[in-house]
């Protein structure tokens, strides 16, 4: 039913005129995604959150230019309707309208072509003390940072992006020199652990090499087809609304190849289908690296988005995990593993499959002070009929105090540590995120694709932050996380607390500064509990506002 479903909302999107599909009708124009790192989702959800967007997707991320363009457009309109509105709201559009000045002359039929070196940047981070590098198992001291590496010692990034535009086409590169110190191996009795979590062999004690390496991040050739964009190459993905981190797919991994099918701006069903508003809707097949137990694999992924009022969007997403050496890859398969029903044990294997569930609300009465939202994620079963077997992420954000309207505070809760049910016993552990088949879990080279809280794990998340303006602001955060011991032996937790600024000193010159201080126990690891402090700095040069 599932799969019926998906085939169906996609024949029925194809099949509708024009005019009844595109919500509003804008040029089918190449564009390139943004990073999923920059300023400005923060800046535009804040504007959102202040009810000056009402048709934005905060579950399928990253966005195109064009549709950012969209966004500040339908932001202007009611700027302008409510003779300018609040001074927090004219600032972020200000702001946004003037980056994506270009973006905004082509949806309105101007040139859509141009070639120019986005930004260059370069970041040192030094970490004392033993940070925690491994999200699989114990935590993560660094979340949601590209599957960067990084040790004791000083860790050095130093990278460049770049974009180009012409007509229908689009092209993005991002790459960069990264650096981690070496580390030593970890204990007999660590590894042990492991391979029992896992189901794996015990690893030799080998000491990580310290990493001098050249990596590309996103880097991808798109087409735009009647606003559909089909892109291949090295991709992001944040499947979910929130800040933490989305259960299903985040970018706490490295980009992976893939081939992906996006509907880059909103349309609308017809018929009586029309009451579901605008729709977004996504596709892709990629390559996972790093496994070895099986060597290989491929995943893929569909999502689908509905806002059917303006203060309402929910979505429904999966992924399948599928092939890699021993599991024949063949037409017959890959069908397999998309239409299998959502049941678990239905032989053959159709593959490691997970559905998530998502939705965002904006409290009536309360649209410019309060944003309520969930992330849901079951395995094999969609979560509307598991609920109990469900791993959650609700949250909170406030765009604004009362009598302080440049500060926001936002609130997280995650849990991936579920009881089992007087019908179906849960390992901890061998639930989420790992599986029978795929014993390497939902990594891509042992970062967890989606939230860092990882597997039987329960976890918070607190932010403040003080805007001095669009770009440029300080935060505070707090993080905890605790792993059952159930899954790894004696358990474990962590608690950090950091600060980040992000100044613009200039147009084109960004300083970001970050300070974490964080605690951990983990008896696998350490009979004591460890403290370190982790200590950032980086420049980044956009040459292209200069030019502007």
């Amino acid at each position: 039913m599932y799969g019926f479903l998906k085939v169906l909302l996609v024949a029925l999107a194809l099949a509708a005129p024009a005019e009844a599909r595109d919500y509003p009708r804008y040029p089918a124009a190449g564009s390139t995604y943004v990073p999923l790192d920059s300023w400005i989702y923060p800046a535009l959800e804040r504007l959102a959150a202040l009810g000056y967007i009402h048709t934005q997707f905060a579950g399928i991320r990253p966005w195109t230019r064009l549709e950012c363009a969209r966004l500040i457009d339908e932001a202007g309109e009611r700027v302008q309707q409510e003779d300018m509105g609040p001074a927090e709201a004219i600032r972020l559009y200000r702001a946004l309208e003037k980056e994506f000045a270009e973006q905004l002359g082509a949806l309105g039929g101007g040139r859509n072509r141009g070639l120019r070196l986005e930004s260059l940047y370069t970041r040192f981070t030094g970490i004392g003390g033993t940070p925690l590098t491994d999200g699989f198992h114990f935590g993560q001291t660094i979340v949601n940072d590209y599957g960067r590496p990084y040790h004791e010692g000083a860790n050095v990034v130093t990278g460049f992006s770049a974009r180009g535009v012409a007509g229908r086409f689009a092209v993005y590169v991002r790459g960069e020199y990264q650096h981690a110190p070496s580390s030593p191996a970890l204990s007999e009795q660590a590894r042990n652990v492991i391979a029992a979590a896992d189901g794996k062999p015990v690893e030799p004690a080998t000491p990580f090499p310290a990493v001098n390496q050249f990596r590309l991040l996103d880097t991808y050739v798109a087409v735009n087809l009647e606003n559909w964009q089909v892109s291949f190459g090295k991709q992001s993905l944040w499947w979910g609304p929130g800040s933490g981190g989305p259960l299903l797919f985040s970018n706490n991994a490295e980009p992976i190849y893939m081939l992906r099918i996006s509907r880059a701006m909103p349309f609308k069903l017809p018929t009586v289908f029309a009451w579901l508003g605008p729709v977004r809707t996504e596709f892709f097949v990629g390559k996972l690296s790093g496994h070895r137990f099986p060597p290989r694999p491929f995943v893929h992924g569909q999502k689908f988005s509905f806002k059917p009022t303006e203060n309402l969007e929910f979505g429904f997403s999966r992924t399948v995990i599928f092939g890699g050496v021993g599991h024949p890859l063949t037409p017959r398969s890959f069908l397999r593993s998309l239409f299998s029903p959502a049941t678990s044990g239905a032989p053959p294997d159709p593959g490691d499959r997970r559905f998530g569930f998502d939705f965002t609300y904006r409290i009536p009465g309360l649209r410019k002070w309060l944003v309520v939202y969930n992330d849901a994620l079951t395995d094999d079963d969609p979560p509307l009929r598991t609920l109990r077997r469900s791993a959650m992420r609700p949250g909170i954000y406030l765009p604004q105090i009362p009598r302080l309207p440049k500060l926001d505070f936002r609130a997280e809760a995650v849990y991936t540590d579920i009881p089992g049910t007087p019908t179906r016993r849960i390992i901890p552990g061998k639930y989420f995120y790992w599986n029978g088949q795929y014993h390497d879990g939902y990594t891509n080279k042992g970062n967890l694709l989606g939230s860092w809280v990882g597997r039987a794990g329960r976890g918070i998340q607190l932010w403040s932050t003080y805007w001095l303006s669009p770009q440029s602001t300080i935060q505070v955060a707090y993080r905890h996380a605790t792993v059952s011991p159930e899954f790894i032996e004696g358990g474990g937790a962590l608690n950090n607390i950091a600060a980040r600024a992000n100044l613009f000193v200039r147009a084109d010159l960004c300083i970001t500064s970050f300070i974490q201080y964080e605690r951990w126990s983990f008896p696998v690891l350490s009979t004591n509990s460890r403290s370190n402090v982790t200590a950032s700095f980086q420049l980044t040069f956009w040459p292209q506002s200069r030019s502007q």
